[in-house]
């Protein structure tokens, strides 16, 4: 439970009505049950408490509901509202689509152009889910080109070329790290070379608020936590973890996460707040890299523990569950991933499901979805105890590594051509 409504009890009736308007009206999340951003409505992997899903599958699967072809790109879709918001790429173009979420038919569609070849790899599509808030669509590009969008018509409100405007590098496989709507600003790691590592723009006008850092950017999206009345931003770059105001870019602390050489930082950084040790922190990557569990306040991080015995994934962003976390610890390009719970006291694993594959994982309901890059889906039951398959599934052929999306019951998933929608509700 998010510490704000476990202080909402003990409060008298009207400060609980006022601090419930409050508090809602800071989140980046739209509706319940909608999936405003990637990794859902807190970038935690968790959906909204509304969301049920089904206790088993059949042996054919989850129904499916629609299905579409789709260009290239690792973007996960975001869903509000009714509609399902696509970013891909098609030839030469980067195109942001909304679609009906109930049927998958087009409601409108925005293009720009683009010339990415990565690096590394072969895929050269967008890789950053739509950041959905206050009927505005936030799109982040290969090349950098940042994009505000009227949810409702698709017409372009303000644009940027970051990569040109801050002198920032493309990177292996082209910008990656979804921006994060908060407290009216937008939040991207940007990774430019003269102090705009992270950069502030205004969600209304696309004005630069402020920049800061001279670090370079990661493939980690960033995420909020509230810090006594006030957000503030946690941002993996490409050698740290920042603690960041977002209100004027002030940073609060960092410590060092990350390795030079052929290594990238990908996992979502995730937060909580226990009774014991207050404000908490994990973090995780792959390369020899691992994990790192911290306490924290505004200005002093302290680490409890880190390694890379117990877990160590490229991309996966865990899930936190009642003091254990579930994660899938690994690479994609490396032996099958395996299947893991950590104790978060004291970050040893408590079990293991080895060769389990590597993928994505959300949760809802008291189960687990994950989502391999193979193109198996699984439905599972997870506890300290073990690890028990509901259901499974293989909707689509070859590789998934888009995030998958959870909304209203609807499981979205994509792989290099085709999004399909599958019925997953009780």
């Amino acid at each position: 439970m998010h510490p704000i409504r476990n202080t909402l009890f003990s409060m008298p009736t009207s400060f609980q009505a006022a601090a419930v308007i409050l508090y809602f009206s800071m989140q980046a999340a739209a509706a319940a049950g909608d999936w405003p951003q990637i990794l859902g409505p807190h970038r935690s992997g968790i959906a909204d408490p509304d969301e049920q899903l089904a206790d088993t599958w059949p042996a054919a699967g989850p129904q499916e509901v629609w299905r579409r072809p789709v260009g290239s790109g690792y973007a996960g879709v975001s869903v509000v509202d009714g509609k399902a918001f696509l970013f891909h790429r098609i030839d030469d173009q980067e195109i942001t689509e909304a679609l009906d979420a109930a049927t998958g038919e087009g409601i409108w569609k925005t293009n720009h152009s683009t010339r990415f070849r990565p690096q590394v790899g072969g895929g050269d599509g967008p890789l950053c889910t739509p950041t959905v808030s206050n009927n505005k669509v936030i799109t982040f590009g290969t090349q950098g080109m940042l994009t505000c969008l009227n949810a409702q018509t698709g017409k372009i409100l303000w644009q940027h070329r970051t990569h040109e405007e801050f002198d920032a590098g493309e990177g292996y496989f082209g910008s990656g790290s979804s921006p994060l709507v908060i407290d009216n600003h937008v939040v991207v790691n940007v990774g430019g070379r003269t102090g705009a590592g992270v950069v502030g723009f205004d969600l209304a006008t696309g004005t630069v608020v402020w920049k800061t850092t001279d670090e370079p950017s990661s493939y980690a999206a960033p995420s909020s936590v509230m810090l006594g009345k006030q957000q503030h931003v946690v941002v993996i770059t490409r050698y740290q973890c920042l603690l960041i105001d977002p209100r004027n870019g002030a940073i609060g602390w960092s410590f060092p996460f990350g390795m030079r050489g052929p290594t990238v930082n990908a996992a979502t950084p995730i937060t909580w707040r226990d009774q014991a040790n207050g404000h908490r922190l994990l973090v995780t990557a792959s390369y020899g890299i691992g994990s790192v569990c911290a306490t924290f306040t505004k200005t002093e991080v302290t680490p409890q523990w880190s390694g890379t015995d117990s877990l160590a994934s490229q991309y996966c962003t865990p899930i936190l569950r009642k003091g254990h976390l579930y994660c899938i610890d690994g690479r994609d390009d490396g032996p099958p991933g395996a299947m893991t719970c950590i104790d978060i006291t004291t970050g040893k694993a408590v079990w293991r499901e080895e060769n389990f594959g590597y993928g994505n994982l959300l949760a809802a309901d008291n189960k687990v979805l994950a989502v391999k890059t193979n193109g198996d889906i699984a439905l599972l039951n997870v506890s300290p105890q073990g690890m028990t398959v509901l259901g499974q599934s293989q909707p689509l052929p070859g590789t998934i590594r888009a995030l998958p999306t959870l909304a209203q019951g609807r499981l979205f998933v994509r792989n290099d051509d085709t999004l399909v929608c599958l019925d997953i509700s009780r």
